[in-house]
């Protein structure tokens, strides 16, 4: 067994040693410079079940000295906008699912103490089943995949998969779904995973590359009864385009168009950092960015000018970072082109699994994406802006809408009718990414053609449902008791 694959044993108290995000951008089979034999891979990975086994896997271990949920989330917002956090713990608040959503940090610390493989793939970061979507390529072909990069780093597969099996019982438990039907998602993840994982194992690496799940591939997966709400997502998401976003965020002001205010959710601000305008700041960000786009792209880029732009908030975990939605426009006011701007802080792993090799958080986001997403938005690039000398701030910047539709966990998206067909998706997507970017046969011959993994898989979702209970109860109680402030829902109409 190569080093890069050996880990410490089941129930070790040592602090996981930082994995080399290097390794998984060079051939993982390589071994003392020799490739090794798909076989012998295979093998190498069923052999590590007697090192970590699937009981191993099934258990939820607290860390010794864990630290609470609020401490964690408190260390969060000092380094956000100070405004913006009762929004993100209004959202928060919602239902388990959601503060499950917004805590992913606090389940990185429950992570780094379980034991794992350490097969070392590129890791989401923040997998759960409502970070998943639609999505269009370059050639505007329509796929489902993982959506969300902002906590990506190197790491051990295991990580993304009892996240994702975690949230699949809670949000089961928060629609009022029953113990079976949570078993039978997580089933269905697990074994979909497994048999994906084997198929990419055998599969050529280019081959491996071109592969996505396209609209054919997703219909299939769907019970013909749950056909219909099904092509309803698939038409809303093809009609996102810069167009259709034209008519929904902005408005004729004069003779210009204009973003429309909807504080403190979406709102128009020029207040000066360190001395400085926004506006400033947003033309050098723009600046930094399309010196480092690829000429083709930064020749169209080149072609629009920039319009508005304003602040907007978006998801639930990222509320509080910088958020900025910017709109431009080509030769015809028909011709917009909206973009995104998100600030990329460190991801929530580094503490366990060591710093990214990219010095630029955004560069991090934006090459994690590529090596899980495949098909990325033409315009997804990063850069940094300096607001001062001591203050540097990185981000991403990627089209807003344009043919992108992500999984909402409710009555109008994932319903408990709906939720079996959804989670084969979800284990195929990620089963895409971890192949794309780690040893697939490796992965395979640990996991197995039985059930066993998926047993240990819904031990181990069950077991943190009541952790995420736990911390979820002392969130609620920190905000009943003022210790901090959640915003009324009223005030975000």
């Amino acid at each position: 067994m190569s080093a890069t694959h050996r880990i410490r044993k089941s129930g070790a108290k040592a602090r996981p040693t930082p994995l080399d995000e290097f390794s998984v951008l060079t051939p993982v089979e390589l071994h003392n410079g020799k490739r090794l034999s798909l076989q012998r891979r295979f093998k190498d990975g069923k052999a590590l079940r007697k090192i970590v086994s699937f009981a191993d896997q099934a258990i939820y271990t607290p860390p010794k000295h864990r630290i609470g949920p609020i401490e964690i989330l408190e260390k969060q917002a000092r380094q956000r906008i100070k405004s913006l956090i009762p929004i993100r713990y209004e959202r928060m608040l919602e239902s388990p699912f959601a503060f499950y959503r917004g805590g992913a940090a606090i389940m990185a610390q429950d992570l780094a103490n379980q034991p794992s493989t350490k097969i070392v793939v590129q890791l989401c970061g923040d997998m759960h089943v409502s970070n998943f979507g639609l999505f269009g390529t370059a050639e505007h072909r329509l796929v489902f995949g993982i959506n969300d990069f902002d906590e990506t780093l190197p790491g051990s597969w295991e990580w993304d998969m009892k996240r994702l099996v975690a949230s699949a019982v809670i949000a089961c438990e928060t629609l009022g779904g029953s113990p079976a039907l949570s078993k039978k998602l997580v089933y269905r993840i697990s074994s979909e995973y497994r048999k994906r994982m084997a198929k990419y194992a055998q599969m050529p690496y280019l081959e491996l590359a071109q592969q996505f799940i396209g609209e054919k591939e997703i219909r299939k997966h769907f019970n013909s009864v749950h056909q219909k709400k099904l092509d309803a997502y698939l038409k809303e998401t093809k009609g996102q385009n810069n167009v259709q976003i034209l008519e929904k965020l902005t408005r004729l002001v004069g003779k210009n168009r204009k973003i429309i205010n909807r504080p403190p959710l979406i709102e128009h601000f020029d207040k000066s950092i360190h001395g400085r305008s926004m506006a400033h700041l947003v033309d050098k960000a723009l600046l930094n960015y399309s010196f480092t786009l690829l000429a083709d792209r930064q020749a169209l880029f080149q072609r629009y000018t920039l319009q508005d732009f304003a602040r907007k908030v978006v998801g639930v975990g990222s509320v509080g970072t910088t958020c900025v939605m910017l709109y431009f426009v080509g030769d015809d006011p028909k011709d917009p082109l909206f973009l995104q701007y998100k600030e990329a802080q460190e991801s929530v792993l580094t503490p366990y699994l060591g710093k990214s090799i990219y010095p630029n958080m955004g560069h991090r986001v934006v090459s994690g994406q590529r090596l899980l997403q495949g098909a990325p938005d033409i315009f997804l690039n990063s850069g940094s802006i300096t607001e001062r000398t001591d203050v540097t701030q990185h981000f991403y910047l990627r089209q807003l809408r344009d043919m992108k539709g992500g999984v909402v966990v409710g009555p109008d998206g994932v319903s408990l009718k709906n939720f079996p067909d959804y989670c084969r998706l979800f284990g195929w997507a990620l089963a895409l990414g971890h192949a794309r970017s780690g040893d697939a046969a490796m992965i395979s011959g640990y996991c197995g053609e039985m059930r066993e993994f998926d047993e240990a898989m819904y031990s181990f979702a069950k077991s943190y449902s009541k952790q995420n209970q736990a911390d979820y109860e002392i969130f609620c109680q920190a905000v009943k008791s003022g210790k901090i402030h959640a915003a009324k829902k009223q005030t975000l109409k």
